[in-house]
């Protein structure tokens, strides 16, 4: 389910140390890793070379800072518009998940500052792991799915359990958010949680995989109200189903929603306050 990782590297943030805490996870340790460095091209030749030896560099220290079996991995340097790049290398290896870093920009600061992960957020059909510069990524211990009735919820939570399925260490977090609930009418008790309908079937699932769980459910606006939970439980890693909206005719083409953030899955990439893994796949 998650054999083929694209790391892409840009030489600062986070994703390092991410990627060193997902080796934990045993599910993990069974996936082959593509790091990826993306030189820009350069006016000059004496420019593109000291920038393709600046990249080769990057690799060698990944390589031998990050513990993984050298045999899982493989690096691709290569040099184009990182936005582009990352997207057809994730086409080109049938990446399974892409890990990168991400400054956590709003709205139209993501498309007035050129950002590679938004743009790669908007393009691709492939899962996204997004690491903000700005947060402590920690041991991954507590995980949380955010539950809807969409399909591609269900996704994030195959997802979740196929990551904690042999990974005693970790409880899942299961969050309802509904917004046609207020916030004061929410229930409290474990049992009331699983009475709704949608909490139910997922816990049913968890129990028939052995995986240690907690429900919450709460009313409100679902952004803001899940990145309350994530905040609250102190979550080491946040799993969203983020379905791809756009028409097969416009998959090049902006969808204007999410680059002026105003989808539920830019909201929360924006404000959580852990890493947050976007599900999605084609025909999910």
């Amino acid at each position: 389910m998650l054999e083929k990782i694209l790391y892409a590297d840009s030489g600062t943030g986070h994703t390092q140390e991410m990627l060193q805490a997902l080796m934990d996870i045993p599910a993990f340790r069974k996936a082959t890793i593509t790091i990826l460095h993306v030189v820009p091209p350069q006016v000059t030749t004496e420019a593109l070379t000291s920038k393709w030896e600046e990249g080769t560099r990057v690799l060698a220290k990944i390589l031998e800072e990050v513990k993984i079996d050298p045999a899982k991995v493989s690096t691709i340097l290569r040099q184009g518009d990182p936005k582009d790049t990352v997207c057809q290398v994730a086409d080109e290896i049938g990446a399974d998940l892409i890990l990168m870093g991400s400054r956590g920009l709003k709205r139209l600061e993501a498309i007035l500052e050129n950002s590679v992960s938004q743009y790669v957020f908007q393009l691709t059909n492939h899962p996204m792991l997004l690491v903000k510069d700005d947060i402590y990524v920690k041991k991954i211990k507590r995980v949380m799915v955010a539950l809807d009735k969409s399909s591609t919820a269900d996704y994030a939570l195959d997802l979740a359990l196929f990551l904690l399925r042999d990974y005693p260490d970790a409880e899942l977090i299961l969050a309802r958010v509904n917004p046609d609930l207020k916030p004061e009418y929410a229930p409290t008790s474990q049992r009331e949680m699983e009475e709704n309908p949608v909490v139910g079937a997922a816990a049913a699932k968890v129990k028939r995989m052995n995986v240690p769980y907690r429900c919450v459910v709460a009313g409100g606006k679902p952004g803001e109200q899940l990145c309350k939970i994530a905040e609250d439980y102190n979550v080491d890693l946040l799993l969203l189903g983020s379905p791809d909206r756009r028409p097969s005719v416009a998959k090049t083409l902006p969808d204007l929603d999410r680059l002026l953030g105003t989808s539920l899955s830019d909201y929360v990439r924006v404000n959580a306050n852990c890493p947050v893994l976007l599900a999605r796949k084609e025909g999910v």
